[in-house]
């Protein structure tokens, strides 16, 4: 007999996107003061959880980490042979349990509670024993489970997930993390580059910047723009400095014009006034600046004018900034 997969699958997602949105009502003041707690913890945020529990548990306290709120995940098991050492009287504990009656969490209880450290619980059970014993409950009460069998934590665990989340982003919110912020606890991936690296980590710098005299010829240019490869050069004047820049672009219009490249300077037909960086600038916005005036290349300017670097769309790409 064929099974209905799809069927299934349908099912199970609009079981899960019900509880999700079931979830709403508990954003309450309850939500509210356990996030106060949080925003207030002087240590870290200790996520303990068994089971599928645990599972979450071990997200949600990434989430929390690496969005403004120290945390850490304990298992509760180890944590009763010893790992609770790792608490101090300065953290808060987040343990999450469906039912609340979670043995090797309430075995934690008496010790936790004897450093004084406050309990905020993640239960469907206001009468657990975890509920009862705890500074502050969220609740994570689903109508129905996925599962067919009704057996499997799974539209629990998802509104579980989803909570720690609405806890993550409300603390994220209210404590003024930023993008910057963020990328800097995620250094290695593409978040990270696109906004810590700066225009000087990736520009040609030194004889690989292309430039040319205002008095040199257009032809002089031209080969100073093949052999640096970034498709235009930099002009500047006898003080050394920016005043203006030719492109293939230009080239293209001088030869409609029919002027003579070996006898003409390129200060003759440079474009002037055009866009610059500053090397200190982040990578991420010489990039929007790109998009914006439709150029794909860039010289960087220090505070006098004077050129320090140049890059162009291809070195943003191989960056991961693109």
């Amino acid at each position: 007999m064929m099974k209905d997969f799809k069927a299934s699958a349908l099912r199970v997602l609009k079981i899960e996107s019900e509880a999700v949105l079931q979830l709403q009502q508990y954003v309450n003041d309850d939500f509210a003061a356990a996030c106060q707690l949080l925003q207030d913890c002087k240590g870290k945020v200790v996520v303990c959880g068994m089971g599928k529990s645990g599972h979450v548990g071990h997200k949600i306290a990434a989430t929390l980490s690496s969005t403004g709120t120290p945390a850490f995940f304990m298992h509760p098991a180890e944590a009763n042979h010893g790992d609770l050492g790792m608490m101090s009287d300065q953290d808060v504990l987040l343990a999450i349990s469906n039912s609340g009656e979670t043995t090797e969490l309430l075995n934690l209880i008496p010790v936790v509670k004897r450093l004084e450290i406050p309990i905020i619980a993640m239960t469907n059970n206001s009468g657990s024993t975890l509920a009862k014993h705890a500074d502050v409950m969220i609740c994570i009460k689903v109508e129905q489970e996925a599962c067919s069998l009704g057996l499997a934590p799974t539209a629990s665990t998802t509104a579980t997930l989803a909570m720690g989340d609405a806890l993550a982003v409300a603390l994220l919110d209210a404590s003024g993390f930023s993008s910057a912020d963020f990328a800097l606890s995620h250094p290695g991936g593409s978040l990270g580059r696109r906004l810590l690296l700066s225009v000087a980590d990736i520009m040609q710098q030194g004889k690989d910047i292309p430039l040319v005299s205002k008095h040199q010829t257009i032809s002089q240019a031209l080969f100073e723009i093949t052999r640096k490869g970034l498709g235009m050069t930099g002009i500047q004047d006898d003080d050394g400095i920016l005043v203006g820049i030719f492109t293939d672009g230009d080239l293209r219009r001088v030869l409609d014009k029919r002027i003579d490249i070996h006898t003409t300077t390129v200060g003759e037909v440079m474009t002037t006034g055009s866009v610059t960086t500053h090397p200190q600038k982040l990578a991420v916005e010489v990039l929007n600046l790109m998009e914006e005036y439709k150029i794909s290349s860039m010289i960087a300017v220090n505070d006098k004018n004077q050129p320090v670097g140049a890059l162009n769309m291809h070195m943003l790409l191989k960056a991961g900034v693109v």
